[in-house]
C-alpha cells in the first residue's frame, strides 16, 4: 500500500482542467468585517489551478521565458505555505539561467494581493501562503451540499460505459468479486457526480464451453431446475464440479458434453430453455448481493447477448487484414508491439467456436453504435491486462479502417485479496470465500460492536446501524488500498474505530451531528457573522477542507478511489485534532459561529466523499 506521502505526491501533480468546473469567486464577496478579501480577483474552485494560472501569467511578462515554461504547481509543505510552484528550476536548467533569480523575477511579475504572501525557498521554489480570510471566503462559497456538488461538475460531460462486476452464471459470487463490484460502483458514483452520463453494464460470463459440461451434468443427474432448494446456484456450482470430474474421467462423457454445447449454440429448444433458467437463477442470486451492497446496473448484457454478432467480427477483421489464420484458429498479431508480435489474440478457436475475445470485440462495437459511448471503462482482475491491451489495439485498428470514432478505452485493473498466509483468501476446504458469507460476517461483527456500545437500542435500530457500519467497513477496507496492489484482509483492522477505517470516518460525522444536537442548532441555522480562522487548529482544518476538489480531481484522473480515501482520512484526523483543541460551545458568538461553520463544512465534505465510496453515515454511533 502506498504511504500517505506517496498519495500526497500524486495529488500534488499538475491537474488538468477537465475534472472540475471552473468556479469563480468575485469581488462581490463582501465580508462582515468590512473587507473584501478577494477584491479584483477571480479564481478557480480548484485553488491549485488558480495559482497555476497566476504563475503562468507572470511568466508571460518575462522576455527570458518562452511557451515551454510550466509552473509545476504542488501543494506545499504547510510550514512554508499552501501551494508551491517548482517550474523555475527545470526551466532555468534547460536554458542556462539562475533558477533562484528566475523565481525572483516571476514573483516580481505576480500581481500583488492582500490574500496571500509569496516567498522563495531552496533553488527557486515559489511558495504561496494564503491568508485566513481567503480560506474563509472560499469555504463560504463552498456552500451547502447541493452547491458543493455543482462546483464539481465537469465542463465537458461525456457518455461513459462502465463495465464492472461480471460474475459467471451458475457460480456463486465469491470474495474475489468484491473488488470489481465496489470499485466499479464508486467510480460510477464519482463520474455521475461530475455530470457524466454513466451507463452501468454487468457483462456476465453466461456463454461458453462450461455450459456444455453443466447441461450434461444436469441431464445425467436427472436434476429438475425447479427443485434446487433455497440456494440454487450452490447446487448448480456443485453439479458443474461433478460434470467436470466426469468428463475428465471419460472420453465418452467429454464428447457428450461437447454435443450438449453444440445443441445449445445451434438453438436446441430444450437446452436453450435449461440455459435460460440457469441464467435467471444466477441473476437472482447476484441481485441479492447487489441489493445488500446498494449496487445497481442499467444493463446485464452478458456474452450471450452478442453471440449473433460474432460472424460480423470475423468478417470485418478479415476484410481489413487485421487477423490471420494460424494453426486453424483466427488470430490477431500486433507486430509493432514487442510481446504481442508473437503472442496471438485468438478471436476464433481452431474448432470454429468463438470465445470471450470475440464477444468483447462485438461489445465495444455495440456500445459505440447503440450507446454512443465516448469512454468505456473496464474494472477487472489485473490478470487480464494482456487481454485488454490486445483488445484495445485490435479495436483501434478496426475502427480506423471503418472510419469509426474510437471511444477512449480504459482498463481499471486490481490486485488480489490475500489471507493472513499471503495467499488468495479461501475457506479451510480450499474454496474461495463466498461473498454473501463475507458480507454477513461483517454485519454480525458490527452488530456485536453496536450492542456492546448501545445496549439500550431497539433491535431494529441495532440491525440498521450494524448493516451500515459492517458493509461500510468492508467497502472501505478494499477501496482504501491502492487497487493495483494485493492486500491482506483483516477483520480486526476493517472494523476498528481508530485509524484508516470506515467506522473512524463514520464516527467523525456522527460526532459533528452530536455537536449540533448539543448546541441546539442545524447546519441551516448558521450565520455569516464570524471571525476568520485564528488558531492553528482552525486554520489547518480550513486548509484541509479546501483541498477537497484536488482530491476529487486526482481520483478521477487515475480512477483510484484510495486517493479519495486518503484525503477523507486526513480530513477526519484534522477534524479530530481541531475538536480536541478547540471548544465549540463558548460564549464568544463570533468564534462559536466560526467553529460551527468549520464543523458543518467538514461534515458536508465527509458525507459527500463517503457517498462517492458507497458508504452510508450515521447521526449516532
Amino acid at each position: 500500500m502506498w504511504g500517505v506521502g506517496k498519495i500526497k505526491a500524486n495529488i500534488l501533480a499538475i491537474l488538468s482542467n477537465r475534472g472540475s468546473r471552473a468556479f469563480y469567486l468575485r469581488s462581490s464577496l463582501t465580508k462582515s468585517w468590512g473587507q473584501d478579501v478577494l477584491e479584483g480577483m477571480e479564481f478557480s474552485f480548484n485553488l491549485l489551478q488558480y495559482f497555476e494560472k497566476v504563475v503562468s501569467q507572470a511568466a508571460e511578462k518575462l522576455e527570458s521565458v518562452d511557451d515551454s515554461f510550466e509552473p509545476q504547481m504542488r501543494m506545499a509543505d504547510e510550514r512554508f505555505g499552501d501551494f508551491q510552484a517548482n517550474g523555475a528550476l527545470p526551466f532555468a536548467k534547460r536554458n542556462g539561467l539562475n533558477p533562484r533569480d528566475l523565481a525572483q523575477s516571476l514573483v516580481e511579475k505576480i500581481e500583488p494581493s492582500d490574500s496571500w504572501e509569496t516567498s522563495i525557498a531552496g533553488p527557486g521554489f515559489i511558495n504561496f501562503k494564503l491568508k485566513p480570510d481567503f480560506f474563509l471566503s472560499w469555504l463560504k462559497e463552498l456552500g451547502d451540499l447541493e452547491k458543493t456538488k455543482k462546483h464539481l461538475l465537469s465542463e465537458a460531460p461525456r457518455q461513459i460505459v462502465l463495465d464492472f462486476s461480471g460474475p459467471n452464471t451458475a457460480k456463486q459470487m465469491h470474495v474475489g468479486h468484491i473488488r470489481s463490484t465496489i470499485i466499479g460502483e464508486s467510480l460510477a458514483r464519482l463520474l455521475s457526480l461530475q455530470g457524466h452520463t454513466v451507463i452501468r453494464d454487468n457483462h456476465l460470463g453466461d456463454w461458453g464451453t462450461q455450459f456444455g459440461i453443466l447441461l450434461y451434468a444436469i441431464k445425467r443427474a436427472e436434476v429438475s431446475l425447479d427443485e434446487l432448494g433455497e440456494e440454487p446456484v450452490a447446487v448448480l456450482e456443485d453439479l458443474y464440479r461433478k460434470g467436470n470430474s466426469w468428463v475428465k474421467e471419460s472420453p465418452q462423457a467429454l464428447e457428450e458434453a461437447r454435443q450438449e454445447l453444440v445443441k445449445l449454440q445451434n438453438g436446441d429448444e430444450k437446452n436453450y430453455s435449461l440455459w435460460q433458467k440457469i441464467r435467471d437463477l444466477s441473476l437472482g442470486s447476484f441481485e441479492q448481493v447487489y441489493q445488500l451492497l446498494g449496487v445497481r446496473f442499467d444493463h446485464a448484457h452478458g456474452e450471450s447477448f452478442y453471440r449473433d454478432q460474432v460472424e460480423q467480427v470475423y468478417s470485418v477483421l478479415q476484410k481489413h487484414g487485421i487477423c490471420t489464420e494460424d494453426q486453424g484458429a483466427l488470430v490477431v498479431f500486433h507486430p509493432e508491439h514487442k510481446r504481442f508480435a508473437k503472442q496471438p489474440f485468438i478471436v476464433r478457436k481452431s474448432d470454429g467456436a468463438s470465445n470471450y475475445a470475440t464477444t468483447d470485440l462485438a461489445t465495444i462495437a455495440y456500445r459505440r453504435k447503440e450507446w454512443k459511448a465516448e469512454h468505456i471503462i473496464y474494472v477487472t482482475d489485473g490478470r487480464q491486462r494482456d487481454h485488454f491491451e490486445q483488445l484495445f489495439m485490435t479495436v483501434k485498428k478496426w475502427f480506423v479502417e471503418e472510419k469509426i470514432d474510437c471511444p477512449t478505452l480504459s482498463h481499471v485493473w486490481f490486485g488480489t485479496i490475500l489471507g493472513e498466509d499471503n495467499k488468495a483468501i479461501k475457506t479451510r476446504d480450499g474454496q474461495p470465500v463466498k461473498l454473501m458469507d463475507l458480507l454477513q460476517e461483517a454485519i454480525d461483527r458490527a452488530k456485536k460492536m453496536v450492542e456492546d456500545k448501545n445496549p439500550e437500542l431497539e433491535e431494529d435500530e441495532i440491525e440498521r446501524r450494524a448493516k451500515i457500519i459492517g458493509l461500510g467497513a468492508v467497502r472501505y477496507a478494499d477501496l482504501s488500498q491502492d487497487r493495483t496492489l494485493d492486500y491482506v484482509f483483516s477483520w480486526d483492522k476493517m472494523l476498528a474505530l481508530q485509524g484508516n477505517t470506515a467506522p473512524y470516518l463514520q464516527y467523525a460525522v456522527a460526532r459533528i451531528h452530536s455537536i449540533f444536537r448539543k448546541i441546539g442548532k442545524k447546519r441551516s441555522d448558521l450565520v455569516d457573522t464570524m471571525i476568520s480562522p485564528e488558531s492553528d487548529a482552525e486554520k489547518k482544518l480550513a486548509r484541509k477542507i479546501s483541498f477537497f476538489p484536488l482530491a476529487i480531481e486526482q481520483t478521477t484522473k487515475e480512477l483510484k478511489p484510495h486517493t479519495l480515501c486518503v484525503y477523507l482520512y486526513e480530513l477526519a484526523t484534522e477534524f479530530s485534532s481541531f475538536y480536541n483543541q478547540e471548544k465549540v460551545m463558548i460564549d464568544d458568538q463570533e468564534v462559536q459561529n466560526l467553529r460551527l461553520f468549520l464543523c458543518a463544512k467538514t461534515q458536508i465534505v465527509l458525507e459527500l466523499g463517503l457517498n462517492i465510496l458507497g458508504i452510508e453515515t450515521l447521526e449516532e454511533m
